[in-house]
């Protein structure tokens, strides 16, 4: 494929444009144990002219996705300081958004999509125990009417914004599909034009700021320190900006929860139960939660820039059986959702629809202070000695650690 153009947004500076004051990193932590190790990847290697450079790079890509199911991306086209305007336009927001903007954008979730305002209240649409997480969601629908579905204070800013996630969904999220492609031994772009989806600058995804301010110690005891459950994202990837405060953990291979460290610049990877599918269970669905910061942390505010990278909706889960990698292997079954998959299967059962996959599960999400649910018997069973959260979704049971 040719080189990848860089990112090229719009000016900070034209005509009507009101000031952004510049967004400056919180410190890291000091903390040194339970971090992952996490391999990165140089995006810009699959520009090389050597074959030899590009064929490590695939191989470096297949051991990250089949062991951890988490990568950094470096040297993919938007340099740190495109990317530090992104946050202060993000920053820019949650210190202008009206309470008119809030409850008029405010979000339903079951509806089965995130689309607008979250309050810092839980994730349904009435107030619950406050969880100090705000967020605003863009889908296709507010990319096509703006005036109505997104904040007065961002409106000046929406070139920028939407340039973005162009760049994030067709650059560079095309590119790292053609990566995941060549691991599965598919034409270039397999995943990209039969399975990512299209239509907007997220396509049938979406793209989300969140800021997660610290919380009251009623609501920390109340949650047992979650933020977010232990969970897999339901799409095709998500590309998550690495930032200072140390919330997101990954689940290890030892059954361990381990901080993500930060890395300036980096876009933090993460496969979706969709991914794991389409690659016969050979790609790993990350199993991650967003839990609270390291104590030097504690007081700080977590804002974040994400993308989640869907897939066709009204495809049917399944995997790419033209694979050549899969016709010789055949599928891993023994892990996560794909067990599922497979057992839904093997019993003539149908399976859902990648969009019914990810809005019954926005729908039917509950909360970590929901002491009613998050119990033994409910939605928690113990499994070889460990608390895990158990759901079942159109016939497929999801495990996760908490």
């Amino acid at each position: 494929m040719a080189s990848a153009a860089p990112f090229n947004p719009p000016a900070a500076d034209l005509p009507g444009k009101p000031f952004v004051p510049e967004w400056i990193p919180p410190p890291i932590t000091q903390q040194k144990e339970n971090f992952a190790t996490l391999k990165s990847i140089d995006l810009s290697l699959l520009d090389s002219e050597d074959p030899k450079i590009v064929e490590d790079l695939i191989q470096q890509v297949k051991i990250a996705i089949r062991d951890d199911g988490f990568l950094f991306l470096e040297n993919y086209g938007i340099s740190l300081e495109q990317l530090h305007r992104q946050f202060a336009i993000a920053q820019y927001m949650y210190n202008n958004i009206t309470e008119e903007d809030k409850e008029r954008l405010l979000f339903s979730p079951d509806t089965g999509v995130w689309s607008g305002y979250k309050h810092p209240y839980g994730f349904k649409r009435h107030r619950g125990p406050p969880d100090g997480i705000e967020q605003f969601n863009w889908y296709k629908p507010d990319w096509e009417d703006v005036d109505n579905r997104v904040p007065k204070c961002l409106h000046p800013f929406m070139d920028e914004i939407e340039e973005f996630c162009n760049y994030l969904t067709k650059s560079v999220n095309r590119r790292l599909l053609t990566l995941f492609s060549r691991v599965l031994e598919l034409p270039d772009d397999y995943l990209w034009d039969n399975v990512q989806s299209h239509g907007s600058p997220t396509g049938e995804g979406y793209f989300r700021h969140a800021l997660f301010r610290p919380v009251q110690k009623e609501t920390e005891e109340a949650s047992k320190g979650l933020r977010m459950h232990g969970h897999t994202d339901f799409g095709l990837t998500t590309q998550l900006f690495s930032v200072p405060i140390s919330c997101l953990q990954i689940w290890g291979r030892d059954e361990q929860w381990y901080y993500v460290p930060y890395k300036p610049g980096a876009l933090v990877i993460n496969i979706g139960d969709t991914l794991e599918i389409v690659s016969g269970g050979h790609f790993k669905a990350t199993r991650h939660r967003v839990f609270k910061p390291p104590v030097d942390q504690l007081q700080s505010e977590r804002l974040s820039l994400v993308l989640f990278n869907s897939s066709v909706g009204s495809l049917p889960m399944s995997p790419a059986w033209n694979s050549p990698l899969i016709q010789r292997e055949g599928c891993i079954e023994e892990q996560g959702i794909f067990k599922e998959f497979k057992k839904l299967t093997s019993n003539g059962q149908i399976v859902p629809t990648n969009k019914q996959w990810r809005e019954i599960q926005i729908s039917t999400a509950t909360d970590p202070t929901d002491q009613e649910h998050n119990r033994v018997g409910v939605h928690q069973v113990v499994v070889d000695g460990k608390v895990m959260h158990q759901r079942e979704y159109m016939g497929m049971k999801v495990v996760l650690p908490v």
